[in-house]
């Protein structure tokens, strides 16, 4: 009888400042892919679909359209309802970030600096939440 494949992580680094979680999603049993850009994720989307995305909140006034760099990523998401998404936000971004949350789920949202437990313990969550390599 085969394995199952492990569940699939993708990370979305864009300005980083928390310390490189690569070996955590590991140790966890993830797949881990690591992109630098929401268009390098969008790309990795049409390839395959993560069962777990961890991303960056990045609050931007600039936009006409949209407030951070996630709108179009969970606006994508939102055909694949069971993709987990955790979020870190800077704390002064938390009434921004709720706009957010109030359009698109967020499985967890994690403030900077962010904390190694923290991201663990939400990443546990996630694996136990269903379905993680649910069947196509």
């Amino acid at each position: 009888m085969a394995e199952p494949a492990p569940p699939r992580l993708l990370a979305i680094v864009e300005l980083g400042g928390y310390p490189n979680l690569t070996g955590l999603y590991r140790r966890l049993g993830f797949a881990c892919e690591v992109v630098a850009s929401q268009r390098k994720a969008q790309a990795a989307l049409k390839g395959q679909v993560p069962d777990v995305i961890v991303a960056e909140y990045n609050f931007q006034s600039d936009f006409r359209d949209r407030s951070s760099n996630l709108e179009t990523l969970m606006a994508r998401l939102q055909r694949h309802p069971d993709v987990k998404v955790i979020c870190f936000y800077q704390p002064e971004h938390r009434e921004k970030l709720a706009g957010l949350e109030a359009r698109f789920p967020l499985f967890a949202t994690i403030p900077f600096p962010v904390d190694q437990a923290q991201v663990e313990a939400a990443l546990v969550r996630a694996l136990g939440a269903q379905p993680l390599n649910s069947p196509a």
